[in-house]
């Protein structure tokens, strides 16, 4: 959660956090690729940027991704911008939480798009510790 959420998940004067990759020194990133069908990779790719770089808040990167199965497949992603005013990065768990029971956007609320995110990634099977205890602490705090 290193992006502020102005619109979706949030307003401008009470923003909301998103999830966003940002770039570490041996980051890793548990998530899922998916193939573009053969044909449709000009209209796909129209309408990722359509949909990633409305603000400038995400650089697009070629990024090398581990499959399961073992292959290394080069990949398309989106990267936060850490110079955009969008960035939060650094913010610490209890902090995280705090704002994502306090903001509600276009999309609703900030809490909804969190548990929506922890439930989707358990149905892949994908466990995050961090994910967890904030999802944890978000319940607590909304009482």
């Amino acid at each position: 959660f290193c992006m502020w959420s102005v619109h979706y998940r949030g307003t401008p004067e009470v923003p909301g956090l998103v999830l966003a990759l940002d770039r570490a020194a041996h980051g890793v990133c548990d998530g899922v690729a998916l193939r573009v069908p053969a044909g449709q990779e000009a209209a796909t790719l129209a309408y990722l940027r359509e949909r990633e770089l409305i603000s400038s808040a995400y650089e697009e990167a070629e990024v090398t991704v581990q499959l399961r199965d073992g292959r290394a497949v080069r990949a398309l992603t989106y990267v936060i911008n850490r110079d955009h005013a969008q960035y939060c990065g650094g913010m610490t768990p209890e902090a995280q939480a705090a704002v994502i029971v306090a903001a509600t956007g276009l999309r609703g609320p900030n809490r909804d798009y969190l548990f929506a995110t922890a439930q989707h990634l358990a149905d892949l099977g994908i466990a995050d510790p961090d994910l967890a205890w904030l999802t944890q602490r978000v319940v607590e705090m909304a009482g």
